[in-house]
């Protein structure tokens, strides 16, 4: 399986992508948006700034738990990862953030 974005629609009618690894595995959620139009200028977004490593926070949860977010030029989160059991996995996810979004494909799952 290629890596992708997946576009669907949230419970309370918003959109929302994930973007997939190879593995079928979501490496990053965006925030949740009011139109398509805005999750796909989304999705551009990450495809334009994932491959900047300095867009990357690296973080962690009040539990420790370390995760990412990836930020556009404006500043503002795009897309925050899952909980990590560690470091060195957040840093995998981050190296699969910038190797595979930039070439991702669209599965709009919200098409009627």
């Amino acid at each position: 399986m290629a890596a992708k974005f997946e576009l669907k629609k949230s419970k309370n009618d918003k959109f929302v992508f994930n973007l997939l690894a190879t593995n079928g595995q979501v490496i990053l959620t965006s925030e949740l948006y009011e139109s398509r139009a805005s999750a796909l200028s989304g999705i551009e977004s990450v495809r334009k700034h994932a491959p900047q490593g300095g867009r990357f926070g690296r973080l962690s949860a009040k539990d420790g738990s370390p995760y990412f977010t990836l930020k556009a030029g404006n500043g503002q989160v795009i897309g925050q990862s899952q909980m990590y059991t560690g470091a060195k996995a957040r840093d995998a996810g981050i190296e699969s953030v910038q190797a595979h979004a930039p070439g991702a494909g669209v599965d709009d799952q919200t098409a009627a």
